[in-house]
């Protein structure tokens, strides 16, 4: 029975994470192709500037906490008030911080003096995010994320709506910054109202202490990977201004999309439930391995699909506004695809406590970045006929290697953790890897078809899709039909554990 419930309360809490991710990208992809539209290259490499200092102040703001209460079989209330307290006053010290720092700011990305009043108003932000953090925590760790889905889509339509007025109205990169503020307040006051929990007027050292070796590590894993994410932004827009800083930042934002969809899906979904069989080595295996098959049955049609229609996508959602940011699209989803695989790795071995290997690998991944990073860096404003971003390209193919490298480490500790081969792993990711690939073969064919991108970009959905779903139903795929039974209620006991 302790079994089937695990199965069933899995199940769920995938179901709305999924909804929840695929509402609120609708709701972002919406907002987003607005203000694309609206909004110039330099509009948003203001505001991607300001979003590398905003990411790394975020990760100091939770401490990798979160990660140690998820990980944790039962917290105490003491436990949560601690976090919660501990979040506020981080993220209060460091707001005034980055307040006086604004100037500095604007001094490292070319004496730009519009960053000053743009970053003091965005870095509210994490002050806002900093006290939803355990209001979510705690509805993940009961597998019950319904709200947490209300929550993003009430705060992602209140924000469209307030970025969107505020881009017409000729506010620019204003209207990023307090679109990215309504998000965080709505959401997190949404949450506050409808939950019952308050905190304790407690703050507990103890407490605090018996997370720090998880949540340290945990930290400086994020930390080591915002650093590797964000650096390139640091670079471009430091070396070849704010409009190459755009089009990266555009190409990012929607790689992301998807990318950040399938990796919260898998980590909110997936880390509960194996925190919860951590001690049944048999449990622990057959789920790591089922988790493994679903992963690829979502990532390689979503990334490689992506990637095969982003010229007619761009071109139907933008026309040729962001042209330059298409090839840049392609290889953050390319190296997406060993993102979210590290991840869900990770996420096998934090459920057994091996933060510290988490971490080793970071330090692999983004040692073997800053190598490719240092090699590529004098052709980082490169142009070449054809292709302005060239020398932006060169440098992403860096981030795709070392992406690589660091999912072959990750596998190989992560199958001597579980008890398995390196072959088992490979196995399930293969049938969904070889569908995918015949799917977009036949989607690439479509463009020589016809040559309008709305024309173009349906037929490579609908084609692809059908090859995928249909080869997937021929080849008997269990993990499709499990989905397939919970989601119209066949099976309510469907699940991945």
């Amino acid at each position: 029975m302790a079994e089937a419930s695990l199965k069933t309360r899995t199940a769920r809490t995938l179901k709305w994470n999924v909804i929840d991710r695929l509402s609120s990208q609708v709701l972002y992809a919406v907002t987003g192709v607005v203000l694309a539209n609206l909004l110039s290259p330099d509009d948003f490499g203001l505001v991607g500037a300001i979003m590398i200092f905003q990411a790394f102040a975020s990760l100091f703001v939770d401490s990798g906490f979160s990660y140690a209460l998820i990980q944790r079989k039962q917290p105490t209330e003491t436990d949560y008030s601690t976090v919660l307290w501990f979040n506020l006053g981080i993220s209060t010290a460091l707001y005034v911080i980055l307040y006086f720092c604004a100037p500095f700011i604007a001094d490292i990305f070319q004496h730009d003096a519009r960053l000053v009043p743009l970053s003091r108003v965005m870095f509210l932000s994490f002050i806002l995010n900093a006290s939803a953090i355990v209001q979510t925590n705690r509805l993940m760790k009961r597998m019950d994320v319904k709200m947490v889905a209300v929550s993003n889509t009430v705060g992602l339509i209140a924000a469209a709506i307030i970025g969107i007025w505020l881009a017409l109205a000729g506010y620019g990169a204003w209207a990023i910054v307090w679109q990215t503020l309504t998000l965080a307040a709505v959401k997190s006051a949404t949450l506050w109202l409808t939950q019952r929990w308050l905190p304790q007027f407690t703050f507990s050292w103890s407490a605090l202490r018996s997370y720090f070796g998880i949540g340290s590590r945990m930290m400086l894993t994020s930390f080591l990977n915002t650093l590797f994410l964000n650096i390139y932004g640091f670079f471009i827009g430091h070396r070849a201004g704010m409009s190459q800083l755009g089009y990266y930042h555009q190409s990012d934002k929607w790689s992301k999309m998807g990318i950040m969809s399938i990796s919260q899906v898998l980590t909110s979904s997936f880390l509960p439930a194996l925190s919860a069989v951590q001690d049944d080595d048999e449990r622990f295996l057959r789920a790591c391995s089922k988790m493994n098959r679903f992963t690829a049955y979502l990532l390689f049609p979503a990334m490689l699909g992506l990637m095969i229609t982003a010229t007619p996508l761009f071109h139907t959602l933008f026309g040729d506004k962001w042209d330059a940011s298409i090839p840049l699209f392609q290889l953050l989803l390319l190296r997406g695809i060993f993102t979210v695989l590290n991840g869900l790795y990770g996420n096998f071995l934090l459920a057994k406590a091996h933060a510290r290997t988490i971490m080793w690998m970071e330090v692999l991944r983004d040692g073997v970045a800053l190598i490719a990073l240092l090699a590529t860096l004098p052709w980082i404003s490169a142009e070449r006929p054809g292709h302005p971003v060239w020398g932006l390209e060169l440098l992403l193919w860096g981030q795709v290697g070392a992406a690589a490298i660091a999912w072959v480490a990750t596998l190989i500790y992560a199958v001597r953790l579980i008890g398995t081969t390196i072959w088992n792993f490979i196995r399930d990711l293969l049938p969904y890897l070889t569908l995918s690939l015949v799917a977009v073969a036949f989607a690439a064919i479509m463009p020589m078809v016809s040559g309008h991108a709305v024309v173009v970009l349906i037929f490579q959905i609908v084609l692809g899709a059908g090859i995928y779903l249909g080869g997937n139903h021929l080849a008997g795929s269990k993990i499709q039909a499990d989905m397939v039974a919970y989601f119209i209620h066949k099976d309510k006991k469907a699940g991945l554990v």
